[in-house]
């Protein structure tokens, strides 16, 4: 059972989201609240295992929240849900410890699929998200000289799949693997490419041509 708490200003979309995941199997709705200035007490009452934050709220910002609740529980994945999709938001965002960053859509499955896959331990962004960020670190944050890395041909095929935006699940299905050995596969690669998150890997494969 998946712990939820919802930060969202938006009257409707949280009632809307409150009412779907109040339905939905594997999901337990915590809370949902219309700012997050608060949002350390919140979460010390309700300990979620995922929060999932909006930006622009009334007061403290969502990557403000972040930030704070990062710093008091580590350990709480916080998944940003938002319509920006603006480098500096997105950059902010990465930095501040977002386990991943989804855009609203009328589709709410879109959000199960991503609370869901940064609770399992994955670290989600939607295809456009990806994309932005891939171009983000690679004109302006990726300096480092190209250097041998051998990768396996799955790993390769997996990283490709990372390159492309998907997320876990997508690439269980795409490379006919289990959720795990994905995430075993995905683990080999940060260490033969010395980085720590999906970004950093999808920029350093552009960067050094490894796909």
């Amino acid at each position: 059972m998946i712990s939820l708490v919802i930060f969202e200003d938006n009257k409707a979309l949280r009632q809307s989201l409150s009412l779907y995941f109040n339905h939905t199997e594997g999901v337990y709705l915590a809370g949902a609240f219309q700012d997050a200035n608060d949002a350390v007490a919140k979460i010390r009452k309700h300990r979620p295992d995922v929060v999932l934050m909006d930006i622009q709220m009334p007061g403290l910002s969502g990557i403000e929240a972040m930030q704070r609740i990062k710093a008091a529980y580590p350990d709480t994945k916080v998944l940003i849900h938002t319509i920006f999709e603006d480098d500096h938001r997105i950059f902010s965002a990465v930095c501040g410890g977002a386990s991943g960053y989804v855009l609203k859509s009328p589709d709410p499955d879109e959000v199960l699929e991503a609370i869901q896959d940064v609770y399992r331990g994955g670290a989600h962004m939607s295809p456009a998200i990806a994309l932005r960020v891939m171009q983000m670190f690679q004109s302006q944050f990726v300096q480092a000289e190209a250097t041998y890395i051998e990768l396996t041909e799955r790993e390769k095929e997996v990283l490709t799949c990372m390159v492309k935006g998907m997320s876990y699940k997508m690439i269980a299905d795409a490379c006919s693997l289990s959720f795990h050995t994905v995430h075993y596969h995905i683990k080999h690669i940060y260490e033969k490419l010395h980085v720590n998150s999906a970004p950093e890997a999808v920029a350093k494969a552009i960067e050094q041509r490894l796909v």
